[in-house]
């Protein structure tokens, strides 16, 4: 996008937010914008969390737009404590040895990765750069065990009176008299089961653990065992990173949630001004309606999305779409539909289709933030992901065979390739998700013949003449023979329809008829039908 075209997408509004509120406040000379996101690696990392990653990435991607420098971080809160093994992992029973401990010191139950949170961050890791997402990963755990953050905690401490009336002020009971802003896990048996009992005022404090009695005191620039609560250490990394901008959930957005009190600690604590940012609604799976939970382990990972959907086309359903409006990720025939929406943008986006200036210059924006890298200097090779499918049921899903015919033959490489993705997006759809009557199998010449009687036959036979000389039609042409065979043999077409399409593939339904024919080619379909 140009610097000086205005835009109205959602991640261009956000950026020049970003640029005015914080130069407001920080100063003209600003160099570098903050841009945050992270979650704790408690189980699957889910698409739904990838909404929160993406809606930064976008924005990130607006502000480099506008000739800003810009730093996306991505934290892994990986020092939270692990409270429950999701329904979806191995080893369910080792898992439960390890409740209460910190997620970095919990192993991995599929023994690939040095524990189980890395396990969880190398798989979001390894497919982020798929749909062109790179952060700069920061490990909580390796900030704590280096007792990075010990002055901050100390803040903590010292302002521990100010942040209880903070949180007091949303909780329906206050927080306990003895209550500190910090916590521990055992250095004996590293559970959390602790109680901090003092602090000297300075670098020491005193705790107890009630699984194994262990009772000590540690100096916070040393101890790498010590943590601030939540509610308190995403405030402080606010500061810590000096963070401009971070969106957040709609359950942390709520009156009274993380993001209230948070803003209140920044602000009153750790003199930082709150990060600008905005509320991102859940993401729900077509037909499975709810919030997706990473601990109930009914989960769809990014890897599961790019199954079926390629890298542009997962970018472009969040780019279209405001952060704060729920919407669900597909995978029945709706599948389709976003395909057909996505290639139509792309046609807007290089002038083959026309539409008013207000909604081309929209669809154009969307189009170049769903790119993985750099925008197309031409056009893409299209073929309709509909059309892909019924060649590839053709095909019996081989795909190298299908790069053969004549259709694709004068495409380059570098198309072919594109296609060869397309068409394995399509065909793991139909595999695993196509409803039943969508999915279809070319009958062979060996299968046996079913019985017809001669007004069908007669039928056929005139089809496959039709059939013979298949060169000389066109989609159109075809369809009014057969509508002509219909009326020479006194036949209702819907009959014929579905005798044809007994005869070619055992239902009584089908697509297009003409056109699966012609898609097909006489070398495929003329067999089938001089059998009769």
């Amino acid at each position: 996008m140009e610097n000086n075209v205005v835009s109205t997408h959602w991640a261009d509004i956000n950026a020049d937010k970003i640029i005015r509120e914080r130069k407001r406040f920080l100063g003209e000379d600003k160099e570098c914008f903050v841009c945050a996101s992270g979650i704790t690696p408690s189980g699957t990392v889910h698409i739904g969390n990838f909404r929160e990653i993406i809606s930064v990435e976008l924005v990130v991607r607006a502000l480099k737009d506008k000739g800003e420098k810009v730093k996306f971080i991505y934290s892994w809160d990986n020092y939270d404590v692990f409270r429950k093994v999701p329904a979806n992992m191995p080893n369910r029973e080792m898992l439960e040895k390890y409740l209460r401990f910190p997620i970095t010191s919990v192993p991995d139950p599929r023994g690939k990765e040095k524990s189980y949170a890395r396990a969880n961050e190398v798989e979001l890791e390894s497919i982020l750069p798929e749909v062109g997402v790179f952060p700069q990963y920061i490990y909580q755990a390796e900030k704590y065990k280096n007792s990075d953050y010990a002055k901050d905690i100390r803040i903590a401490l010292e302002n521990s009176e100010r942040i209880r009336k903070i949180l007091d002020a949303h909780r329906t009971e206050p927080l306990e008299k003895k209550w500190m802003p910090v916590s521990v896990f055992c250095s004996k048996c590293t559970r959390d089961t602790t109680e901090v009992e003092a602090w000297n005022n300075e670098w020491g404090i005193s705790y107890s653990c009630s699984s194994c009695e262990n009772r000590e005191t540690v100096d916070l620039r040393t101890a790498s065992f010590v943590k601030l609560p939540w509610r308190i250490d995403w405030p402080m990394r606010w500061a810590y990173e000096k963070v401009d901008f971070e969106p957040a959930g709609k359950d942390h957005h709520s009156e009274g949630g993380s993001f209230d009190t948070a803003k209140n600690i920044a602000k009153e604590i750790y003199n930082h001004e709150p990060p600008v940012t905005f509320q991102y609604d859940f993401l729900s799976i077509k037909g499975r309606g709810g919030k997706i939970s990473s601990s109930s382990g009914e989960v769809i990972s990014l890897r599961d999305v790019l199954e079926v959907y390629e890298p542009e086309i997962v970018r472009y359903m969040f780019a279209g779409t405001r952060p704060n409006t729920e919407f669900a990720i597909s995978f029945d025939l709706d599948v389709i539909k976003i395909y057909e929406d996505y290639d139509k943008c792309e046609r807007i986006y290089f002038g083959k289709e026309v539409i008013n200036d207000k909604k081309a210059d929209k669809e154009k924006r969307i189009y170049e933030l769903s790119q993985v890298g750099a925008v197309p200097s031409e056009m893409p090779c299209q073929i309709p992901f509909r059309h892909l499918c019924n060649l590839l049921q053709i095909h019996s899903g081989d795909i190298d065979a299908l790069l053969q015919i004549e259709e694709f033959s004068k495409l380059s490489e570098a198309q072919k390739k594109k296609v060869s993705v397309r068409a394995q997006c399509a065909w793991r759809w139909i595999t695993n998700f196509a409803p039943e009557d969508f999915r279809f199998s070319l009958k062979s010449a060996t299968d046996p013949v079913i019985t017809v009687d001669e007004n069908s036959a007669k039928i056929l036979r005139a089809l496959a003449l039709e059939v013979k000389k298949l060169e000389t039609h066109t989609e159109t042409s075809l369809a009014e023979a057969i509508y002509k065979i219909a009326q020479d043999n006194g036949a209702d077409p819907k009959d014929i329809f579905k005798l044809v399409y007994t005869v070619l593939i055992g239902r009584e339904k089908g697509p297009r008829l003409a056109g699966f024919i012609m898609t097909a080619g006489k070398n495929k379909i003329l067999p089938l039908l001089e059998r009769y």
